[in-house]
């Protein structure tokens, strides 16, 4: 049921997207923005759920949480993933759907809109693209790993984060800044990066993407033991997650605003 769902918003966001980006707000910040579409698009895939499953609640970016019947499920989603991608064109925003249980993700699928790029991921049935299951990267070298990460919409939180970059770009083969949290960790999972780490991500932006990272074999999770939180996400192979997290707790990513 996720995956049509989520291919006709991926269908409407790219429809809308001439119109969309004439009718834009800002939200937290002034750089922190959001579309018709991202509105549009969270409406079409709340109502589609509700008329096949009325029990269920959804945890969405723009309309936030409605209730869940006991022992339903709970989805998550995020109808336009990099805003600022879609607002400026360039081909990297994404719907990501994910469905929780008892506070676990237990499906996930992503789409890039700009390209049709689908991922999926069932908990304990592997993740998916294109009839062909992935792995993740091997490497185990951080100095060899290219890394994915982002920043928030907050100044001075991009400027500890930036900090951050700085001194962690000498240690690692390179650094991306794709713009799409569920994006990159699609990516961790396929091995096209090989590491991905963020401060500032809602559940939306990480739940489908992550479990797509996990069920590729990679570990996702914050800092020192902790799940993924606003604090801190890292998505890695296993022998590349203790370096990177290393790293990361010495150059206090998790800190800042």
């Amino acid at each position: 049921m996720a995956v049509p769902i989520a291919r006709e918003a991926a269908a409407t966001a790219r429809r809308m997207r001439s119109a969309a980006i004439t009718d834009v707000e800002t939200k937290s910040t002034r750089t922190d923005v959001v579309t018709a579409a991202d509105r549009a698009v969270e409406r079409q895939v709340v109502d589609a759920l509700r008329a096949a499953r009325p029990a269920d609640g959804v945890l969405g970016e723009e309309y936030g949480e409605s209730p869940v019947a006991e022992g339903a499920v709970r989805w998550i989603l995020d109808p336009i993933d990099g805003t600022v991608n879609y607002l400026y064109g360039i081909p990297a925003y994404a719907v990501s759907l994910a469905a929780e249980v008892d506070g676990v993700v237990v499906a996930g699928v992503v789409i890039n809109a700009a390209t049709g790029d689908e991922w999926t991921a069932t908990r304990g049935g592997g993740a998916w693209r294109a009839g062909r299951r992935l792995r993740c990267s091997s490497q185990e070298n951080l100095a060899q790993a290219l890394l994915g990460t982002g920043f928030g919409y907050d100044a001075k939180r991009r400027a500890h984060q930036g900090a951050v970059v700085a001194q962690l770009i000498t240690r690692v083969r390179d650094i991306r800044r794709i713009g799409a949290a569920s994006l990159d960790l699609c990516s961790v999972g396929e091995g096209v990066l090989d590491a991905y780490f963020e401060k500032g991500l809602n559940p939306w932006d990480h739940a489908a993407g992550g479990l797509v990272a996990t069920e590729a074999g990679a570990i996702v999770r914050g800092l020192q033991g902790a799940p993924p939180s606003l604090e801190m996400v890292v998505a890695a192979p296993p022998a590349l997650f203790g370096p990177l997290e290393a790293a990361l707790v010495e150059l206090d990513a998790a800190g800042g605003a």
